[in-house]
């Protein structure tokens, strides 16, 4: 994040950097206090401009459905995972960052540039 690069951030990704965090607490990982700690930075950031907040197209939907199609019966994926990728066609992303592995495999299929 240093060199500053355009980092999209759609309400799907700020929900799912809430559960992730909040995931934590649940493991036992980190208290709540940590996970309220993380939660501000996040959202400091996120006021400041480090993510460039975007809104869900309305082709994703039908993007999410024709991953289903096509690879879902291959590769077995959640709809969060098809949410995901058709996100980062539809907005025409350069890089999907991501470290759920059954994510990745969808995203190198549809020919994304995957950073695990």
């Amino acid at each position: 994040m240093a060199s500053r690069p355009a980092v999209s951030l759609t309400s799907l990704g700020r929900a799912e950097v809430a559960n992730a965090i909040y995931r934590y607490v649940f493991r036992a990982a980190i208290t709540r206090a940590d996970a309220r700690v993380a939660w501000e930075n996040f959202e400091r950031d996120r006021v400041t401009g480090v993510w460039s907040e975007v809104e869900l197209p309305v082709s994703l939907w039908d993007a999410c459905i024709h991953i289903a199609h096509r690879y879902g019966p291959i590769l077995g994926v959640r709809t969060l995972d098809s949410l995901h990728v058709a996100c980062a066609m539809e907005l025409k992303a350069d890089k999907f960052w991501t470290f759920d592995e059954r994510q990745q495999k969808l995203a190198e299929a549809v020919g994304l540039d995957v950073k695990p």
